[in-house]
């Protein structure tokens, strides 16, 4: 995969600034079931318990909490899917990004900040204040330009490597649903 330099990521701004802000639709669940393992599922259940069933959340536990546990405000990943598209190319590249949840839909911090609720299918969702940054994996993967935009001022204002969330209503969700600010 090449990877994207800085000044073709900074042209995409302006095709990322236009997805929708108030109902979007999501466009790829992806199910973590084991370290580096995705699963590209058609349907999938949002749980109070354990995020997105068939996904890894609950038993790989989170280095951000005292205990290890899992983190209930990084239950489940959201990533604006313009960002992914413009770094990576084609969705059969986006599964290696890490998150669940793939969404044509304005997640920006001026959009959906924290406490935002989200539908989702059957399922809502409420934006945590849980940042989400890109890491070491995210730039093997992706590059070193790539990682460096998403984490910049601009990057985490527009949250370009995507939101954390927590299920607050659990139901059925489904690649093509609409995605709907309430």
């Amino acid at each position: 995969m090449t990877h994207r330099t800085i000044e073709e990521l900074e042209a995409g701004l302006a095709q990322i600034a236009t997805a929708p802000s108030e109902q979007g639709t999501l466009r790829l669940i992806v199910a973590r079931t084991a370290v580096d393992e995705r699963e590209i599922v058609e349907e999938g259940e949002l749980t109070l318990e354990s995020g997105l069933a068939g996904d890894n959340w609950l038993a790989r536990g989170d280095r951000h909490t005292e205990d290890g546990s899992a983190d209930p405000l990084r239950q489940v990943t959201i990533m604006n899917s313009r960002v992914l598209e413009l770094i990576a190319g084609p969705t059969e590249q986006w599964p290696a990004a890490g998150d669940q949840l793939y969404a044509d839909f304005d997640i920006s911090e001026a959009n959906a900040p924290a406490g935002t609720r989200l539908r989702v299918g059957d399922a809502t969702l409420e934006v945590t204040t849980a940042p989400h940054l890109g890491c070491d994996k995210f730039r093997s993967r992706y590059g070193r330009d790539a990682l460096r935009w998403v984490n910049s001022e601009t990057g985490m204002a527009l949250k370009l490597r995507g939101i954390n969330a927590r299920v607050v209503h659990p139901g059925t969700i489904r690649s093509g649903d609409p995605i709907t600010k309430l």
